[in-house]
């Protein structure tokens, strides 16, 4: 079936497509509804049906390919001279997550009970996902390079029974204690989690709390043999949380359901990543972001496929890495962001030329906009189709992509596609809330239901949830996915950037807010103001506007230049290094409406050296003529 009949389909009838691509899964018990949309703007789907994500990963593979590779770990951290490598069957893997599943049971966590982990890109983090997806508790990733206040707000909101951590991850050789940071943000959080797990690398000494702290190897010494049954859940039970940025400063916790997400993600496999049983899929993301959890860790064992979990840089130990790996283990499928390949572009090409690639079949760029210089370079480069895709931690795969598992639809420079499968994308005018012709500037949009996979509500506050996404337009039950987009005469979409607070740097979505929060706390500073600047690196980075309570104390260059140093060492310790500002400048006043609102898109205008547009409510026109000096200075 061609790409638009299969569409036309999925949008029109989504009852019988849906129940269909629900074949692509096991089900312990059938489903008596494939989606129930009895209370708008929340939709189940696979009502009564029931399913683990864990089985659909690993159990349902042991028969036909239990011996062949499935999660394939690799560290260039940890390693003096060959990179780090443990290769998992399917087979070992069942084994491993029961012995974690064991753990877990053994510690009191049982269904429903949610399990934080905070760990590196080690193959532990993976098995750790997988153990509480087959006793049906709810685990909550939290990306290792936050910090104890970013890692305390989760705490208090997910509201953990377990914490699963490390020693230390580690970044371009060296360590990066965990620990300290843990403890840091269980002594600030208000709930206080009944055990945290540890998983000992050497990397740093860790001091234990005596009757909370336990040692990983240890426990497993003592379910080596561990029969763990799978725990089968209904199909909108919850399986995780992953918390996404908002722009009130206080992160949102995206909540996901099992049967929904598990089709959603075997029928991607298909339509978009052509992944086949017995291939290998590598994605270079991390586990603490959406990318990972869908694209390294369920998508390809759901798939059949091996998956290869990464730590470490695309340049360390040389800029060959990742392209020695494809052809060491025959990398068929890779999912990557523009920002790595724009840093790959800078190396020489050598790096490239020297292994095989002939196994690779296509690579995916997503996690902010791909320009064509990167994708011209990389696909030329490789020889193989660049597919690009657009969606969030909110949808959980993509919205917009070319369905290559349907036919060979051409991709479209600076467009990441058509809508997937089930999208029913619009771009609306922001004022009338008008469908835009084509070619006309807008904000991009989903008509309600949305497709399985993509989030239930904001984890414990529906109210958050309809408020936030489905209460932007009116009456009209749509889903806006807060970007500005266009939409060509041939149904491409074009996505132009935030319409709200949230900035995307190197494919982390990062709010605004929570930044200047951080910065606020600093003794010296009286107001913020923090913008996304476009950078032709990491496609966004964050700017701080500082107003000092005492101006006297920056008048120096020198001053100024310690102050900078001392708010992005407050944003470090905080919320960790991925929130740090670029740049933290000091200004008189921040520019404001007459009514008080902070002009941000004009600040950013100013960044980015374009028109600040219509500033008749401006307070004081002086405000930006500092912003211009600042930069100039």
């Amino acid at each position: 079936m061609r790409y638009a009949e299969l569409y036309e389909r999925s949008v029109t009838d989504p009852q019988s497509y849906w129940a269909e691509q629900a074949q692509l899964i096991d089900w312990h018990a059938p489903f008596s509804q494939v989606l129930d949309a009895s209370r708008p703007p929340f939709a189940k789907w696979f009502v009564g049906g029931q399913t683990n994500l864990c089985h659909n990963a690993i159990d349902r593979w042991l028969e036909t390919q239990g011996d062949l590779p499935a999660l394939i770990a690799v560290s260039t951290e940890t390693a003096d001279a060959a990179p780090a490598e443990k290769i998992y069957s399917f087979r070992e893997l069942h084994a491993e997550v029961q012995r974690s599943a064991a753990i877990m049971l053994s510690l009191g966590v049982t269904r429903g009970d949610r399990v934080l982990i905070y760990m590196p890109m080690i193959a532990e983090a993976t098995i750790a996902m997988l153990a509480c997806a087959r006793i049906g508790a709810i685990h909550s990733v939290v990306f290792g390079g936050f910090a104890a206040n970013s890692l305390a707000t989760r705490i208090d909101d997910a509201r953990p029974k377990l914490v699963v951590s490390a020693d230390a991850g580690s970044r371009n050789g060296k360590a990066i204690p965990y620990k300290p940071l843990l403890d840091d943000a269980i002594r600030l959080a208000k709930h206080q989690p009944r055990h945290v797990l540890l998983v000992d690398r050497g990397l740093a000494p860790m001091t234990l709390v005596q009757g909370r702290d336990l040692d990983y190897a240890s426990l497993r010494e003592q379910h080596l043999d561990a029969q763990v049954p799978v725990t089968w859940l209904e199909s909108n039970e919850i399986s995780y949380i992953l918390y996404t940025s908002g722009t009130t400063g206080i992160p949102k916790g995206v909540q996901r359901d099992v049967g929904g997400y598990a089709v959603a993600l075997a029928s991607s496999m298909q339509t978009i990543f052509c992944g086949k049983p017995g291939e290998v899929y590598f994605s270079t993301s991390d586990i603490g972001w959406v990318v990972g959890h869908s694209y390294i860790v369920y998508g390809p064992l759901i798939a059949g496929m091996a998956t290869i979990m990464y730590e470490g840089l695309p340049v360390r130990p040389d800029a060959g890495i990742w392209w020695s790996m494809v052809e060491k283990y025959r990398v068929t499928r890779m999912f990557s962001a523009p920002t790595a390949v724009r840093v790959l572009k800078k190396q020489a090409p050598e790096f490239m030329k020297k292994y095989d690639l002939s196994s690779l079949k296509a690579l995916y760029l997503a996690g902010e906009p791909l320009d064509e210089t990167t994708s011209q370079w990389i696909s030329s480069a490789l020889g193989v189709p660049v597919i690009d895709n657009y969606w969030q931690t909110e949808s959980g795969w993509p919205i917009l992509s070319i369905a290559r598992g349907t036919d060979d639809s051409p991709t479209r420079l600076g467009s990441p596609g058509v809508p997937m499968p089930g999208y029913k994308v619009r771009v609306i005018d922001e004022s009338t809330g008008d469908t835009c012709a084509a070619n006309r500037k807008g904000v991009v949009v989903i008509d309600w239901p949305l497709p399985p996979g993509c989030m239930q509500t904001v984890y414990g506050d529906d109210a958050r949830y309809v408020d936030t996404y489905w209460s932007r337009f009116g009456g009209q039950q749509v889903y806006s996915t807060f970007d500005w987009g266009i939409r060509d005469e041939d149904g491409y979409y074009f996505i132009l950037g935030r319409t709200d607070d949230v900035i995307n740097v190197a494919g982390h979505r990062l709010g605004t807010r929570e930044i200047e929060e951080s910065i606020s706390s600093h003794p010296n500073v009286s107001e913020v103001a923090v913008v996304g600047v476009e950078d032709k690196l990491k496609g966004q980075v964050a700017v701080a506007f500082v107003v000092p309570r005492n101006a006297d104390a920056v008048a120096t260059p020198q001053a100024r230049q310690a102050f900078e140093a001392e708010v992005m060492g407050v944003v470090d310790r905080q919320l960790g290094t991925v929130a740090r500002p670029a740049r933290v400048h000091c200004i008189g006043l921040l520019p404001k409406t007459r009514s008080g609102k902070l002009l941000r898109r004009a600040i950013q205008a100013i960044c980015e050296g374009r028109d600040a547009g219509d500033l008749t409510t401006i307070e004081d026109p002086a405000s930006l003529q500092q912003i211009r000096a600042a930069l100039a200075g």
